[in-house]
């Protein structure tokens, strides 16, 4: 069996918290309140890879009987045109990989970065769609690189949509798909809050959905809002969640309180989803 390979078919998760003081006070929450798994936000100081210390994580893995996922930097490039920048983002990737296949950790979850763009009078001109040529050479490396380093382990990583696929970025993520260690995030707030922008091509690719960020958002016209409590927003997370059951994907609770996590989590009891 590989070791990242799942034992049960719906899990739920919840991302490491700001106001909560370390991982351990994170993993202890995550078993209080029923959950799977903790995601680590490599937002945070504390969560950069040079700190990843395999004992600790699988310490807290067997007296909290949890599970982590990953949540790579939100502005990682992997086609960043700098190279010696790349060349650190590709470092980073690598360093979370290795970490990864040593804790058991099935998945990597990661935004695609727009990239620069240039403000014409009536437009603005994205860097990677004009340069795309570039663009997919450096997608391509990054997809070399990832099979290379996860091997046969059956990490995924997972690619998230936040404010909208932009042309080139769906070019990008079909080709990266085209690879059994990639798949897709739905972050459902993230979605609404771009009117279902996404939906079409999220659906179309429905095979790839392996990972949910679910929260409650409100879609342009309320103020696009997103991270609220479930049951908040504009959602219709009966339909997100059940599809994520279909997809046999994990979901994090990806509220960002500790009380706005537990309103979530009693209202998925009410609604009988956890």
């Amino acid at each position: 069996m590989k070791n990242c390979e799942r034992i049960c078919a719906m899990d739920y998760g919840m991302p490491t918290l700001i106001e909560l003081e370390n991982l351990e006070e994170n993993c202890a929450l995550c078993h209080e309140l029923g959950l799977d798994f903790v995601e680590i936000n490599m937002n945070f100081p504390e969560f950069q890879s040079e700190f990843f210390a395999v004992e600790e994580y699988a310490s807290l893995k067997e007296k909290y009987g949890i599970y982590f996922t990953i949540h790579l930097p939100e502005n990682l490039d992997v086609a960043e045109v700098n190279e010696n920048v790349r060349r650190a983002w590709f470092e980073t990737v690598e360093e979370t990989i290795s970490f990864a296949r040593k804790i058991s950790c099935p998945v990597i979850n990661m935004h695609m970065n727009h990239g620069v763009y240039v403000t014409l009078p009536d437009e603005k001109n994205y860097v990677y769609e004009r340069k795309n040529d570039e663009y997919m050479k450096a997608v391509s490396c990054f997809r070399n690189f990832c099979a290379e380093k996860i091997g046969d382990s059956g990490i995924l990583i997972c690619i998230e949509n936040t404010d909208g696929f932009r042309d080139f970025e769906k070019r990008a993520v079909n080709y990266l798909l085209e690879l059994p260690c990639f798949g897709l995030t739905w972050d459902v707030g993230h979605s609404i809050s771009c009117d279902e922008s996404d939906m079409e091509y999220l659906l179309a690719n429905v095979g790839s959905l392996k990972h949910f960020h679910i929260h409650d958002g409100t879609r342009k016209s309320g103020g696009a809002r997103c991270h609220l409590d479930l049951g908040r927003g504009e959602v219709n997370l009966d339909a997100r969640i059940s599809l994520a059951k279909e997809c046999d994907a994990r979901c994090v609770i990806e509220t960002k309180t500790v009380k706005s996590l537990k309103n979530s989590i009693e209202w998925l009891s009410c609604k009988g989803l956890l």
